[in-house]
């Protein structure tokens, strides 16, 4: 397995420039400074429109995700609330589901659907190295996939087919990557979606209890095995999604306040390195 030093085939150096094929052949110096490129260079131009990953399995997790937080909906709505005898109960425990599964819904839609941070295609060109005036011993990175200058901390994304910045992962549950303009959004999106699934396992707990000690056929308007299969199927979901969106949350959390994410801590296991050593070509 080749290091990060020799897969460095995307480095135009300032000096001896004769296209961008030519960095297939140039070695990356650990002495090498890398220039620092202006933000209004690498902000995508679809930054301000819609932006939708037209991926199939991307799609179907995302429309999975809808799915089960409509059931669970469904199930804490019709189930366990509707039935109970405690009006203030079913009131305060709706307003409070309801609020956090809409805000766990935006949160979704607000993560699919903006830009993670992509570098605009194709902005790899000679005329712009050019306009950049390298000192010598400066070198910039581009992407041979996408044809693109390369920011600090930017990746390419095999599935969205762009180098994004500060990408964190590509997260097929909402169709898009984690990158720098949408992170927040997904730890929201996590951060929301484990609290509904901790208040729909509680409220689960406390019906059971509820139907235990009266008559099946009074604590639900369906039919006591309908209603033994749907909370069953409603405590495994909310069990499985705690648990999973619980460790994603700490991980983002983690990332956010070490400033580090999955795959710059990657390829960059030494932080105090040299800035070139680790911003070679990594896959998609």
């Amino acid at each position: 397995m080749k290091s990060p030093v020799h897969r460095c085939r995307d480095v135009e150096h300032a000096r001896g420039q004769t296209g961008l094929g030519d960095g297939a052949g140039v070695n990356c110096l650990q002495s090498e400074q890398r220039i620092p490129i202006s933000k209004e260079f690498i902000t995508s131009s679809s930054a301000s429109a819609m932006w939708f990953i037209r991926d199939a399995c991307g799609i179907v997790c995302a429309i999975i995700t809808w799915l089960l937080v409509l059931y669970a909906e469904f199930v804490v709505l019709f189930v366990m609330l509707l039935s109970s005898k405690n009006l203030t109960y079913s009131i305060v425990n709706g307003i409070l589901f309801n609020t956090l599964a809409f805000l766990a819904l935006a949160s979704h839609l607000r993560a699919m659907c903006t830009d993670p941070g992509a570098v605009p295609k194709g902005n790899a060109t000679k005329e712009y190295i050019e306009s950049l005036q390298l000192k010598p011993g400066q070198v910039v990175y581009k992407c041979p996939k996408c044809c693109s200058i390369k920011p600090d901390r930017a990746h390419h994304c095999s599935v969205c087919k762009r180098c994004i910045r500060k990408m964190d992962h590509h997260c097929p549950w909402v169709n898009n990557c984690v990158g720098e303009n949408n992170q927040k959004y997904f730890v929201l999106f996590t951060m929301y979606i484990a609290l509904i699934s901790l208040h729909s396992l509680v409220m689960v707990v406390f019906h059971f209890l509820y139907c235990f000690e009266d008559d099946w056929t009074k604590c639900s308007s369906f039919s006591p095995p309908a209603t033994v299969i749907l909370l069953i199927l409603l405590c495994f979901e909310g069990l499985l999604f705690l648990i999973f969106t619980s460790v994603m949350f700490g991980t983002q959390v983690h990332s956010i306040c070490t400033d580090e994410t999955n795959l710059s801590s990657a390829f960059n296991p030494s932080p105090g390195g040299a800035v070139g050593s680790h911003t070679g070509c990594p896959r998609g």
